[in-house]
């Protein structure tokens, strides 16, 4: 049996098929929106490796990630076929946006509260966290046109990077500073 094969040279014209149909160029809002929302899904496999698989920091951005599989389903689906998402499955729910919450809350009483501006780059984790948040941030910006309410995209991805530089400053905090040559 042959394989089908990856390219269907559809895409050559510059448009690009959505989740339940249609095509748009692929520089319009909802492939930006959901392009920076893969490449922060990207970022974040590197957090995984930095921090090894197994790891309290894998435990918790593995669920993440899948939650932005479903966060890109919702952005890859035109407005007039959004009845169509399930939630939780195909789009974002506000449980989701929650659980979020519980983690970062968690989390930040696992160190001790910053009193000054933080400069990335005190640990490996920390700092792909950091690049990761700064990615999402970016995809926050794009999502607010391509899904505005009643959509819970927007307000997950802002909780999103909340969790991510919550996680930055965690890794830092347990983790032991080299001392400069």
């Amino acid at each position: 049996m042959a394989r089908e094969k990856i390219y269907t040279r559809e895409g050559d014209d510059g448009t690009t098929g959505l989740f339940y149909g249609g095509r748009v160029p692929k520089d319009s809002e909802l492939p930006r929106a959901y392009g920076a929302v893969d490449e922060a899904q990207a970022i974040i496999g590197l957090v995984r490796v930095a921090a090894g698989h197994g790891s309290e920091v894998d435990g918790i951005v593995v669920p993440m990630m899948k939650d932005l599989y479903v966060l890109m389903a919702e952005l890859a689906t035109l407005p007039e076929n959004r009845k169509k998402l399930q939630p939780g499955v195909s789009c974002v729910t506000s449980e989701m946006v929650d659980h979020l919450e519980t983690i970062i809350d968690e989390l930040d009483t696992k160190f001790e509260p910053l009193t000054e501006f933080v400069v990335p780059g005190e640990h490996p984790v920390s700092a792909w966290l950091d690049l990761a948040r700064t990615v999402v941030r970016r995809a926050e910006r794009h999502a607010l046109s391509a899904a505005p309410p009643p959509s819970h995209v927007v307000p997950y991805l802002n909780r999103l990077s909340d969790l991510l530089w919550t996680m930055a400053r965690w890794q830092e905090g347990t983790s032991r500073p080299v001392k400069s040559l």
